[in-house]
């Protein structure tokens, strides 16, 4: 029996993935978790800090990468920062949003989306960058 990835999208998915579990050997594992973030979200998180990024608020001059960051961490993410070995300063390290389940990278849009807002940021429409 390999590995398989069933998304429980509906009840024949789930009487499937049911039938698995009473086929499998003993010692099997199971892993039932959230979905992560899907690439429209991914595309609007990455526009939105963009514009962040252009906008400069607080005349912060940070990297998009920076601004994620120090968003992950407003929502009680773990996040890190290492100094560079130019001496050009800290960049973050370990968490990625692509670890993040559907809900959790709504919550960082929205979180991104406020503080926009309340700095006058000028929002594009990430399909507008699309190839």
């Amino acid at each position: 029996m390999a590995g398989q990835t069933i998304i429980l999208c509906g009840d024949k998915q789930r009487r499937y993935a049911h039938d698995l579990i009473n086929r499998a050997p003993a010692d099997a594992v199971v892993n039932i978790r959230e979905a992560t973030r899907n690439l429209d979200q991914n595309a609007r998180m990455w526009a939105m800090l963009s514009d962040i990024a252009r906008t400069k608020p607080e005349g912060r001059n940070w990297t998009t990468d920076t601004w994620k960051a120090a968003f992950l961490h407003s929502l009680g993410h773990q996040v890190q920062f290492a100094e560079g070995l130019d001496g050009s300063g800290p960049f973050p390290v370990g968490f990625r949003s692509s670890r993040l389940t559907k809900r959790q990278m709504a919550d960082l849009i929205t979180v991104i989306q406020e503080y926009g807002d309340r700095h006058g940021v000028q929002w594009t429409d990430p399909r507008e960058n699309a190839a």
